[in-house]
């Protein structure tokens, strides 16, 4: 914002620059008009030139500028709520207040963005809507989910967890036979048995995770989360803290989508980050839902493999879904904060919200 606030004080100086440009090429073609015409008569003496020229210089330069500044704020005023417009909708927000229009080109392009932006509200809708079936759909289904679900975790706990366990076996199977000929090395192995231990720990309990049900199962979302998490809480040895605004009231397709976002996030965090405090705030505003998931682990790279191996491409798919958007800071050794920002166009319908 403070960008586009820059560019339109920046418009303003320059439009004064080129009135006082202009205002004195003007007064420069007239009194050249003139002289060559013989209609003026001659300076009696420099200072006289000087003060003439001083005073015109002045007055000129007043006029250039006041009239510069007036021509750019009438255009600036009108511009600026259309730029603040396309901010909140580049973040996924909707502006509810009506643009000026006009008959000029100003006004036109007002009416084009007014368009544009109930085009794009009629999209985030529909795209609530289809969420919204698409969840009845998959609560119809939920047999065959569990099914396919089970085996995921079952692939999953035979990549990671057993071959840890299985590492560990063959590792601590070492330590009896080096114990009594290298107690230094019999350290190492016990060291890493260790640290291979609490992968497959921390591995158990994000699998343990996605073991959470699909569906919330008649709570609402922050209910759910926070029994998600309180449960969380009391297995890991990790600081973990939540805000649940009790007013966020959301049809079943969008707090589906967005407690599995919050199930992947957690999981992530268990696996990868190696952090000591977890944050997670579900928070109502007037625009509509922010979804916020903090921590302060080691963080990584956002490049193709990463978006990959955690999930967030999964997680993108899924805000793209209920028409929201998704921002992630993460750095090497700064921790990782995921905000989503949920647009809530269907809040007026209790139909809607029921299903």
């Amino acid at each position: 914002m403070d960008g586009y606030k820059r560019r339109l004080t920046n418009m303003i100086w320059r439009s004064m620059g080129e009135a006082i440009l202009y205002s004195f090429a003007v007064f420069g073609a007239i009194i050249y008009f003139l002289n060559s015409r013989h209609m003026i008569d001659a300076f009696s003496s420099w200072q006289e030139g000087v003060k003439f020229s001083f005073m015109a210089i002045l007055i000129l330069g007043g006029i250039g500028a006041v009239f510069g500044y007036w021509n750019s704020s009438r255009v600036t005023r009108r511009l600026e709520p259309m730029m603040e417009t396309m901010i909140l909708l580049e973040k996924g927000t909707f502006a509810r207040g009506s643009l000026e229009n006009g008959e000029d080109e100003i006004g036109r392009l007002g009416e084009q963005l007014g368009r544009i932006m109930k085009r794009w509200e009629e999209q985030v809708t529909s795209l609530q809507r289809l969420s919204n079936h698409n969840a009845e759909l998959t609560e119809k289904a939920k047999l065959s989910a569990v099914i396919e679900e089970r085996q995921r975790l079952a692939r999953e706990l035979h990549d990671a967890v057993s071959q840890q366990l299985f590492a560990i076996s063959m590792t601590a199977t070492a330590v009896g036979r080096t114990l009594d000929k290298d107690f230094e090395k019999a350290k190492r192995q016990i060291h890493l048995i260790e640290e291979m231990a609490s992968v497959a720990q921390s591995e158990m309990r994000a699998l343990l995770l996605h073991l959470r049900p699909i569906h919330l199962e008649g709570k609402r979302l922050s209910e759910g989360l926070v029994e998600l998490l309180k449960e969380l809480a009391a297995k890991v040895p990790m600081a973990i803290s939540w805000d649940m605004d009790e007013e966020v009231r959301l049809n079943k397709g969008i707090e589906d989508h967005l407690f599995r976002i919050v199930q992947e996030a957690l999981s992530n965090a268990l696996r990868h980050s190696k952090a000591n405090k977890l944050e997670v705030k579900l928070l109502h505003r007037s625009d509509g839902v922010r979804l916020v998931i903090r921590d302060d682990g080691v963080g990584f790279q956002l490049d193709a493999k990463k978006l990959t191996s955690y999930g967030i491409v999964s997680m993108k798919e899924r805000v793209n879904e209920i028409g929201g958007s998704v921002d992630i800071i993460t750095a090497p050794d700064r921790g990782t904060r995921i905000e989503i920002r949920v647009p809530i166009l269907l809040a007026s319908d209790p139909a809607v919200i029921e299903n």
